[in-house]
């Protein structure tokens, strides 16, 4: 089903509230389309959008009909970032210290989110800042051939600290990434895809619904088998130690999977040659 018919919202768990930034709308069976909609201010994110995120973020991983999400913008942007115009406002002599914006008390935003469930990015336009923060910790990422991706922090007398810089070593290595930081020049969607933080290109009026495409199919699967594997993946990605990732998600998702009805359930359809059903993730 397309992005612009929507399937209703599938359970009786009512989302947060989300009154300034984001709409919510669900594309296709256990998916979770997340639209940042300030495209007059290119979606750049304030405080209190970025509290509204978090919360997001917060019940995905707990509402038991959801496997996966899509983040996007509306307009030309995907997100241009934190709102400078208020982390300016808060820089003013008169402000407490503890609530300029770079010293917000702390919460999960997408950027440095783990979580247990997996996030697309249809990076629909510009991704700069902590907008392109956001996409460099997506777990997979559909770009339009508009998309511009940038961390032009260093030009503003301020650094990307919301959790890409460490990321972007383990994802295009040290010398990439000092280039990319440190001159804070913008790279194109195709050099984007060509380092590995992009997965796909395409044109701008199909990034969505190709990013819905891969969400579907992953949806298809066990929940508790997504959260498992993905647990897996960002073992490895975060300690680096291969053996010590595997004994983490073994002792932690793993042993918890196999708890559960759908290994019984995946096993038995594989056998009876059928299609399964699974049943709400229990990790």
């Amino acid at each position: 089903m397309s992005p612009s018919h929507p399937h209703p919202h599938p359970t009786n768990t009512p989302p947060p509230p989300t009154p300034t930034f984001l709409k919510l709308s669900y594309p296709a069976p256990r998916v979770l389309l997340i639209r940042m909609d300030r495209p007059s201010a290119l979606n750049a994110m304030s405080t209190a959008a970025q509290w509204e995120m978090d919360s997001v973020w917060r019940w995905l991983d707990t509402e038991p009909s959801l496997s996966i999400a899509i983040i996007t913008g509306t307009g030309r942007a995907f997100s241009a970032g934190a709102d400078l115009k208020e982390w300016n406002s808060s820089m003013s002599a008169d402000a407490d210290p503890s609530k300029r914006m770079g010293n917000a008390p702390k919460f999960t935003p997408l950027s440095r989110r783990r979580g247990k469930k997996p996030v697309i990015a249809a990076v629909n336009g510009l991704a700069m800042g902590g907008g392109c923060e956001f996409v460099v910790n997506c777990d997979l990422v559909v770009a339009s051939e508009e998309a511009v991706f940038g961390l032009p922090e260093v030009k503003r007398g301020v650094s990307p600290i919301g959790g890409a810089l460490p990321r972007l070593i383990r994802t295009v290595g040290l010398q990439r990434a000092t280039e990319f930081a440190l001159m804070g020049e913008p790279i194109s969607a195709q050099t984007a895809m060509e380092w590995g933080i992009v997965n796909k290109v395409v044109p701008k009026e199909k990034v969505v619904e190709e990013a819905v495409k891969y969400a579907a199919k992953i949806a298809e699967n066990s929940p508790d088998a997504i959260i498992c594997t993905r647990a897996g993946l960002r073992q490895g990605w975060v300690s680096a130690a291969v053996e010590e990732a595997v004994s983490i998600t073994m002792e932690n998702e793993f042993a918890e999977l196999q708890k559960g009805e759908n290994i019984l359930e995946g096993l038995k359809a594989f056998s009876e040659k059928r299609k399964p059903c699974w049943k709400a993730s229990r990790l």
